[in-house]
């Protein structure tokens, strides 16, 4: 994919005012892409029945859902415009309006560990399990070869397999068992093609070291080599209120934190919260976000007990600090991110060029996120912001179309009651 001109300002006021095809020319001239570029995120039909039915089963058709763009991220110091496939309302406002905050304070910063993933390969029937370990652990660089022998292009790029290890489980419902792990750098791939194919060839191999019996030979989602690691950091000033000062609104929000880090029933909550960010990203980049949930989730119970992936502290010099840390297992190869015409013009949008790059900007729109939300419940409550969206919701439910879209929602914003029967009233139905 060529390197797409660098975004000149993620900064886009307005764009609540304009139509949805205002804003795909607003978009395209701020990326400094020609408007066809985009097409394929704004366009109806975009992706074609045909491509459809070659990327799943018993296709019929395409299921559609809201694409909006995120505007003023600051990440690494770079700008970026980040389209969101989500059908919830106030995501991407929330996203948008943190990144504004963040913006005159350098952003977000974001680093990222090398892209390892893990291929497991379960061996069971085994009379010696300690002996099998330390047979496998004396054949690592014959393992570690072979797994490379059929990736030539993956290890020309700097990466391939790197590492085993050894996981021994001496005592299960179904006798002894030991997993080998393969430790493999997929580069800008999500990995999981690379690592089984992997793991199935090395099947054999491994049993003829071991003396046992392979049975599962899978990728592990739970990406714990491939940890991303996202920070804001904003004087609390940038929190005022017309009600409230920030200093308040700093406090609440690691108060609200702090319930997230201790609890397990409001850090699912909480954690939601983030991936409301970030899933609408991996979705528009054709990513697959079942796994980066899958990952997430196993990653804030790595130690015993569901926590938040996120920690929020007040730090002595007067800012509001807040970090994030979760697996990023993404990729700009392979799968849907090639295939699909819209996760090209989302990545063309971003000017992503490394999977390393996606996972930052990503990493960052869920820090942002999970800020929107703390930052609401310290303020005016969660609810009231997602309902004044929703309202446009509830009035095109209704029957209202054009511009009586925005005069009924804020009408029975106003009115206080967000109902589908107020909306029909006001409509005359």
């Amino acid at each position: 994919m060529p390197t797409p001109p660098r975004t000149h300002s993620s900064a886009l006021p307005g764009m609540r005012a304009l139509t949805p095809a205002e804003r795909a020319s607003a978009v395209a001239k701020a990326a400094g892409l020609h408007p066809d570029t985009l097409a394929p995120l704004h366009s109806a039909g975009a992706l074609p029945h045909a491509v459809a039915d070659g990327m799943i089963e018993n296709v019929l058709g395409t299921f559609e859902l809201p694409l909006g763009v995120a505007t003023n991220f600051t990440v690494n110091g770079r700008d970026y415009l980040v389209p969101m496939a989500v059908e919830e309302p106030s995501v991407v406002a929330a996203a948008s309006y943190m990144a504004k905050l963040a913006r005159p304070h350098g952003g977000f910063q974001v680093s990222t560990t090398a892209p390892i993933m893990r291929a497991q390969i379960q061996v069971l029937g085994l009379t010696d399990p300690h002996g099998a370990r330390a047979r496998l652990l004396a054949h690592r660089a014959e393992i570690i070869e072979t797994a490379n022998s059929k990736d030539t292009v993956l290890v020309g790029l700097g990466g391939g397999c790197k590492d085993i290890e050894v996981h021994l489980f001496p005592d299960t419902p179904i006798g002894p068992m030991l997993v080998l792990h393969l430790l493999v750098d997929v580069r800008d791939a999500m990995g999981a093609n690379a690592v089984n194919t992997m793991a199935e060839m090395l099947a054999p191999r491994i049993e003829a070291i071991t003396g046992g019996t392979v049975r599962l030979r899978i990728l592990s989602n739970l990406a714990d080599r491939r940890v991303v690691t996202a920070s804001l950091r904003l004087p609390v000033a940038a929190l005022d209120t017309e009600a409230l000062q920030g200093a308040d609104v700093a406090q609440g929000i690691v108060e609200a934190c702090t319930l997230a880090l201790i609890d397990p029933y409001r850090a699912a909550t909480h954690n939601k919260g983030i991936m409301n960010g970030i899933d609408p990203v991996v979705l528009a980049t054709g990513n697959d976000w079942r796994a980066i949930e899958a990952g997430a989730h196993a990653y804030a119970a790595r130690n015993g007990r569901y926590t938040a992936l996120t920690a929020w502290e007040l730090a002595g010099d007067g800012h509001l600090v807040g970090t994030l840390e979760m697996p990023m297992a993404v990729g700009i190869v392979g799968g849907a991110t090639r295939t699909h015409p819209g996760a090209q013009a989302a990545l063309q949008l971003m000017g992503i060029t490394s999977a390393e790059e996606l996972g930052h900007v990503i990493a960052a729109v869920g820090l942002a996120q999970n800020m929107a939300a703390l930052r609401a419940l310290a303020t005016e409550g969660i609810q009231r912001g997602h309902m004044r969206l929703h309202a446009r919701n509830i009035a095109i439910t209704a029957g209202a179309t054009g511009a009586d879209i925005a005069r009924v929602a804020d009408a029975i914003v106003a009115a206080g009651d967000i109902t589908v029967a107020r909306a029909r009233s006001l409509l005359g139905g």
